[in-house]
């Protein structure tokens, strides 16, 4: 048999409910690989080791017992540290929150512990999630896998790390404006932003427990990270569904997650956009993009042409409706006391003076966008792009300067992400290649209103036609 590690998640599951495989032998290797690498990576803010066993073993006995387990039993999962944990820390990579232990779980990760999954850790995220990169005040901050002086990507930075350099095969993210895609592209994995609504996610809200943790309510996704899309369909057959506890979460049932891969897509409609018309992309990841999107039509019988869906810049409409969906009061109340210890871009925007107008001229663009991509994809079946404008770049930048000759704002080259959150669109970052230097680039796929499963079957004939998973980072070399 292969390294334990570099088994897919659905197979070890297999493995383990028939007893090939233990749940103790597969942790204790991801156990293993984590302290080997951890010094260099710094994937974990918050590695929970003897839970992590505990867990395993509970799983082993249940299945000696002859009781049944769930679909991921055994099965090693990252968890993002802005998703609550009850009993484990969750810090949000920030000083306000360093010794939190919440006393209720997610529902994502009361859901994937229902399902036998083992809980390895928390991953490093930025602070409060406000960034596309990984580093924070309270973390040393996660090493890309492929060169460890470039950023893994953020905000699910550490999920993207752990997933890359094979210390699990499942891990948990969070997308507000391209925090699973980003370090998904970043770190050569495979990230879906599912529908708005399909992935429930609480808490949100202020109140004694949570102060200034105010989940992006109008952009945010919980979605999987994984190294195959199998694994994906698989995770979300577990999370998905409704939750009283969301307002947004929407019914169950119109996708079946794992027959999904199985559809051909043969005569999809696509439209291939390299710079959505406006935007600055790398050179290189221009070039192995456009290779990408030809597979559609050389290899897969798909019909792809250049379209862009009309919609220009709309960074400062992203930053308007973030801070609309912050909770203003709650954090504010924490800057006299931890202001110099918190990100500065996070404090210059909670002591920005946001108007009425500010937002609401927000909410009208975002509608306007909505009614945009609507229109458009009354055309094509899929909308692919890059998933970012730039390869990892040097840690500790918020983005780069430059993008093809050109001056960009810090937050550019995220351009390709966020519009979709606005929208609530289904979108997934795959491997597309590697630029010269062996930096991975990923492809984004974006799908029509609710229609996760073509995304998720191109996804699926996009990884046969070209697979990535053989493919290791310099630190498993």
């Amino acid at each position: 048999m292969k390294d334990i590690l570099d088994i897919d998640a659905h197979i070890l599951a297999r493995l383990i409910q028939q007893r090939e495989l233990s749940a103790l032998e597969v942790t204790s290797a991801s156990i293993e690989r984590m302290q080997q690498l951890e010094p260099s990576l710094h994937a974990f803010c918050t590695p929970t080791v003897e839970l992590a066993r505990q867990q395993a073993n509970a799983v082993d006995k249940k299945i000696a017992n002859g009781e049944s387990v769930g679909p991921l039993a055994g099965v090693p999962i990252a968890v993002k540290d802005l998703i609550a944990t009850a009993g484990v820390k969750t810090t949000s990579g920030s000083f306000i929150y360093e010794n939190f232990i919440p006393d209720e779980d997610d529902i994502v990760v009361e859901r994937v512990k229902q399902a036998g999954a083992i809980i390895l850790g928390k991953t490093t995220a930025p602070e409060f999630g406000y960034s596309g990169v990984g580093h924070n005040p309270l973390f040393t901050s996660p090493r890309n896998p492929w060169d460890l002086t470039m950023t893994p990507g953020g905000s699910s930075a550490g999920s993207g790390v752990a997933l890359a350099a094979r210390m699990c095969p499942l891990a948990l993210g969070s997308d507000g404006g391209g925090s699973v895609r980003i370090p998904a592209a970043h770190c050569g994995v495979y990230g879906l932003k599912a529908s708005m609504g399909r992935v429930p996610l609480y808490p949100g809200c202020r109140d004694e427990r949570y102060p200034g943790v105010s989940s992006w309510e109008s952009l945010e996704h919980i979605g999987p990270m994984t190294r195959s899309v199998t694994d994906a369909a698989l995770l979300m057959s577990v999370i998905a569904g409704p939750d009283a506890r969301d307002r947004h979460s929407i019914p169950a049932g119109d996708v079946n997650w794992l027959e999904a891969l199985k559809r051909d897509i043969k005569g999809l409609r696509i439209a291939y956009s390299p710079d959505l018309g406006f935007a600055a992309v790398d050179p290189e990841v221009r070039d192995i993009v456009k290779q990408a999107a030809s597979v559609f039509e050389r290899d897969l019988g798909c019909h792809v042409e250049l379209a862009n869906p009309g919609f220009g810049d709309t960074r400062q409409t992203f930053m308007a409706l973030v801070a609309m969906d912050t909770d203003l009061v709650g954090m504010r109340q924490f800057l006299p006391e931890f202001g110099h210890k918190m990100s500065p871009h996070l404090v210059e925007m909670l002591k920005r003076q946001w108007t009425a107008e500010d937002f609401t001229n927000a909410i009208t663009a975002r509608k306007a966008m909505a009614n945009c991509m609507a229109r458009f994809m009354q055309n094509y079946d899929l909308l692919l792009t890059p998933t970012l404008a730039t390869p990892p770049f040097p840690l500790y930048m918020q983005g780069p300067e430059i993008i093809d000759g050109r001056m960009v704002a810090s937050n550019e080259w995220l351009n390709f992400c966020f519009p979709f959150n606005f929208t609530g669109q289904p979108a997934a970052s795959i491997p597309a290649g590697f630029t010269q230097s062996g930096l991975p680039v990923g492809l984004q796929l974006v799908g029509r209103h609710l229609d996760d499963a073509t995304v998720l079957a191109a996804s699926a004939a996009f990884e046969q036609a070209q697979p990535w998973i053989n493919r290791k980072p310099g630190v498993l070399l």
